[in-house]
């Protein structure tokens, strides 16, 4: 892959840069939060510079604004339902890096092009922090299909187990206080809130999980995004379709898929709206398990305004859809409150 040197970035001017750079910072981008305005505490003046925290994939931005709120400028450069894994940044994005106080990633090899051009463009007192390595130790990485252990990259999806999540949560509280003591006592009181929002989506899940027959708690996936969830709420993940090359699997590998289903007794097969597939059209109709293509792990529900356009949403609407399709009872979640612990 091709890098832009950060020279080939730099504008003309120094004023012009700023102007841009203002411009990306202010403007809505594809994966911005919304301001928080006054919730979670007094807005803070327009004297005060805020901390400007750039991170990647949805999911991350919504776990970061529960802590920083109001405090922070917040922005995350892979959009929506984009593939993080193959996400090529844009010379926008260096600016936007360039910019940037704080940039929290994930690691784990998942956003490397992005990752790889943040260090190349990253501002003097700038720092990059990679949670994924913070968050388990390489004793628990787990390796898999998509994700073979002989290619030295393990799993990336650690927040699709909640505990990780607040992880995540716990290293955004001390990197913001570090960064910002002033505000010290605004991002821990944040992360109490989103800590007990952690705890009842926790919760939530394992009563709905556990209404499935022992017998239908697998998991058939065309991107394996479940390998930290499985074991915490009992579940097997059968195998992912996608090979690690992230490209379509070869027909050998989807005959022996169609016999792992047939033989697995699989109820359903579950893909994701950002790796549409013609294969699991195939699979479906040779094994005659249900195609689900709804679940999530990058992508949040809904809208930007809507009230379920969150971490815990985007979690609970994936335990649903697996209760309903796998014999369970999906209304065991439906009540749980899913709005960010910065709304009350």
């Amino acid at each position: 892959m091709k890098i832009l040197r950060p020279q080939a970035i730099l504008l003309s001017t120094v004023a012009a840069t700023c102007i841009l750079v203002n411009a990306c910072m202010s403007a809505p981008q594809s994966g911005t939060v919304l301001k928080a305005g006054t919730v979670g505490g007094a807005p803070t003046t327009p004297t005060t510079p805020k901390l400007r925290v750039l991170t990647t994939v949805e999911p991350l931005v919504n776990i970061i604004y529960n802590i920083g709120g109001d405090r922070i400028d917040l922005d995350g450069v892979i959009p929506p339902g984009t593939d993080s894994h193959t996400f090529e940044p844009a010379p926008s994005d260096a600016i936007k890096m360039s910019a940037a106080d704080v940039i929290l990633v994930n690691g784990l090899s998942l956003e490397e092009p992005t990752v790889n051009l943040a260090r190349k463009n990253l501002k003097s007192g700038a720092e990059i922090v990679e949670m994924g390595e913070l968050t388990v130790k390489p004793e628990n990485y787990v390796y898999d299909f998509s994700f073979p252990k002989s290619e030295g990259k393990p799993n990336p999806h650690l927040w699709m187990n909640p505990l990780n999540a607040l992880r995540y949560a716990e290293i955004a509280r001390d990197t913001l206080t570090r960064r910002d003591p002033a505000n010290a006592t605004y991002y821990q009181s944040n992360l109490a809130k989103f800590a007990l929002k952690i705890e009842a989506l926790d919760r939530a899940i394992k009563t709905t999980i556990n209404s499935i027959p022992e017998k239908n708690r697998r998991l058939l996936t065309y991107h394996d995004s479940f390998a930290y969830f499985a074991p915490r709420y009992g579940m097997i993940v059968l195998g992912a379709i996608q090979p690690s090359s992230f490209k379509e699997p070869s027909a050998q590998e989807i005959v022996q898929l169609i016999k792992q289903v047939r033989a697995e007794n699989v109820p359903a097969i579950f893909g994701s709206e950002v790796f549409p597939s013609k294969v699991l059209e195939q699979i479906k109709k040779d094994s005659g398990a249900e195609f689900i293509d709804t679940l999530a792990d990058d992508a949040l529900p809904g809208e930007l305004t809507d009230s379920n356009h969150t971490y815990f949403g985007m979690l609970a609407r994936d335990v649903a859809t697996m209760a309903r399709v796998l014999g369970g009872k999906p209304e065991l979640i439906a009540g749980l409150d899913v709005t960010n612990s910065l709304s009350k």
